[in-house]
């Protein structure tokens, strides 16, 4: 039964990174792009996280590390570059 719901819930996962996809795509504005790719990040460790649970192992832990660090650094990255315009200050003073 459990694994019944897991699968359902990859489907459901699925499905909402290809909503944020569009999203990103289409986005009206750079805010929706910047909250739809990390929404996409989310989701992708919640997916890898659930095909933990299904293969029963560890193995993946460090990809789920390295996707949240890199999600992270993006959307600081992306929201400093929509505040600013840049991203690296480069003052020659």
């Amino acid at each position: 039964m459990i694994e019944i719901s897991l699968t359902i819930a990859l489907i459901i996962m699925g499905l909402s990174i290809l909503v944020c996809f569009i999203r990103v795509v289409k986005g009206p504005t750079m805010s929706d792009r910047v909250v739809a790719l990390d929404t996409i990040g989310i989701t992708l460790i919640g997916i890898i996280g659930i095909v933990m649970m299904i293969q029963n192992t560890l193995a993946y832990s460090d990809v789920i590390l390295v996707i949240a660090i890199l999600a992270f650094i993006g959307s600081i990255a992306l929201a400093k570059f929509i505040e600013g315009g840049v991203v690296f200050d480069r003052d020659h003073n």
